[in-house]
């Protein structure tokens, strides 16, 4: 895998955005920049290194040792040579890891964040290539324009990282089911996966991963047409019990039984998306309503069988809350809906909608906070937050006046 000289320029620049860390290891930041620009010979010290084994040995050929100056690569601080590296890009940390065997070594212990999102071409045998040996990765970002992986990378990821956590494989159109069930039994402490656009995957595989993966608390299944369905949802309200953020958008398998189980089994979801979700109706919203007291944020657009019902549901579950924390002495406002995506749900009427936005204070329809949306809904036009009347009014009572 050929990577650009730039990445490894990079690299050199960090050493000057980092003088008091130096410091710290009683180096001055003119030693370390000329460590690392050898005097105007980095880029064919490094390119050498690299040529002739990377300095497997430890030798460092091209850093010399003078009046007790650390000057070789590999007697660099791992602690410092990290902290460079933390302020360096990912292709940068790749290029580091061929200079020599003790720059390599102490990369693949202490990394534990890589994101290869900037790989347009080969990403797939990129991986094969670094998972083996970054093994500590507990963030790994594969984010792709067009679709590179396929599933033996992703079986690698799961043999080799086991303490992965986050992990986003969105726009993976080439994985299949395979790729689910490697991530079941070799990653397991999974708590952030992203497998939007992943439209190849089933609703079976998905379930079996959240039987495994049962500490995900954030999961993006916007567009896994198959994968998402009520049967995949049962198993995730079942198993993953703390999930808090679910994005189901444009997932046209989803119903009421789907939602419901998250209602009951994932009590401390906060932000769900139902985006063109158009089979769901009033009782998916009554459900979280009654089973989801930490809801903040609620996606329904274009959920068109959506009606009055659903809002008055939201509103009276406030008020009960309302009336709880005023014993409690809570604060209204520091819990309850802070984002409801209405828009295209042509069913409902003023009254309902205006109903929640009085319920919840953080739901705004005023001028820059938008967090009441409700796009292509022309007859709810009359709702209006209390800040928004407020404003009308301070507007109407005090008129300008031309000078």
């Amino acid at each position: 895998m050929k990577l650009e000289l730039s990445s490894t320029r990079g690299l050199v620049h960090v050493a000057y955005l980092v003088p008091h860390r130096l410091r710290t290891f009683g180096y001055r930041s003119e030693k370390l920049r000329n460590l690392l620009l050898g005097e105007g010979q980095f880029w064919g010290q490094l390119t050498a290194l690299k040529r002739n084994g990377g300095g497997a040995s430890g030798n460092g050929r091209g850093v010399k040792m003078e009046a007790g100056v650390i000057t070789e690569w590999k007697d660099i601080p791992v602690e410092l040579l990290m902290q460079i590296l933390s302020l360096a890009g990912d292709q940068a940390v790749i290029t580091a890891s061929g200079v020599c065997r003790g720059w390599r070594d102490a990369i693949c212990f202490a990394l534990n964040r890589l994101s290869l999102s900037w790989c347009s071409k080969n990403m797939n045998n990129l991986v094969l290539s670094l998972a083996p040996k970054f093994t500590k990765l507990q963030v790994l970002i594969l984010r792709q324009d067009k679709p590179q992986l396929e599933d033996n990378a992703v079986e690698t990821i799961a043999n080799c990282c086991h303490g992965l956590q986050i992990l986003d494989l969105s726009k993976s159109f080439k994985l299949t089911d395979r790729s689910l069930y490697a991530l079941a039994h070799g990653c397991s402490d999974l708590t952030n996966l992203n497998i939007s656009g992943c439209s190849a995957f089933s609703d079976i595989a998905l379930a079996y991963l959240a039987s495994f993966c049962r500490k995900l608390k954030a999961l993006n299944l916007c567009g896994c047409v198959r994968a998402a369905s009520d049967t995949a949802l049962q198993a995730i309200g079942h198993y993953c019990n703390q999930l808090q953020s679910l994005n189901l958008g444009w997932c046209e398998n989803v119903g009421d039984a789907g939602v419901t189980s998250l209602a009951t089994g994932c009590p401390d979801l906060r932000t769900l998306d139902l985006c063109g979700c158009v089979c769901i109706t009033d009782d998916s919203v009554v459900a979280l309503a009654n089973g989801c007291p930490h809801l903040r944020s609620l996606g329904l657009y274009y959920c068109q069988n959506i009606t009055d019902r659903a809002m008055y549901s939201l509103a009276h579950r406030k008020v009960n809350k309302r009336m709880w924390g005023s014993v409690k002495g809570k604060n209204e406002e520091d819990d309850g809906l802070r984002t409801l995506n209405i828009s295209q749900c042509t069913a409902l009427t003023p009254s309902a909608v205006q109903a929640v936005c009085d319920s919840f204070p953080a739901l705004h329809t005023c001028s820059g906070r938008h967090s009441l949306i409700m796009s292509g809904c022309l007859n709810l036009t009359s709702v209006h937050c209390a800040c928004a009347v407020h404003s009308h009014r301070a507007i109407t009572a005090f008129p300008y006046q031309a000078h």
